[in-house]
């Protein structure tokens, strides 16, 4: 992606994505109690797929574009 604000925007989604997907993860983990996901492997496993989709969207938006030359 070479624009400045399509980058910025994918980073922004990126971290977004990982701070949900790690709640996700320590209510699946029952390390976060007080919700109808606390407990449940489900949304662990939920919860390790965004975080790494979020992952991925923040390396894809911080690389430097290659150059034409």
């Amino acid at each position: 992606m070479k624009s400045r604000v399509g980058r910025t925007v994918l980073t922004i989604v990126g971290t977004v994505a990982v701070l949900i997907g790690l709640v996700w993860v320590g209510q699946g983990a029952n390390l976060i109690p007080g919700s109808f996901m606390t407990g449940d492997r489900n949304w662990l496993a939920i919860g390790l797929f965004v975080a790494a989709a979020g992952v991925f969207a923040i390396v894809f938006g911080v690389r430097r574009p290659k150059s034409d030359g």
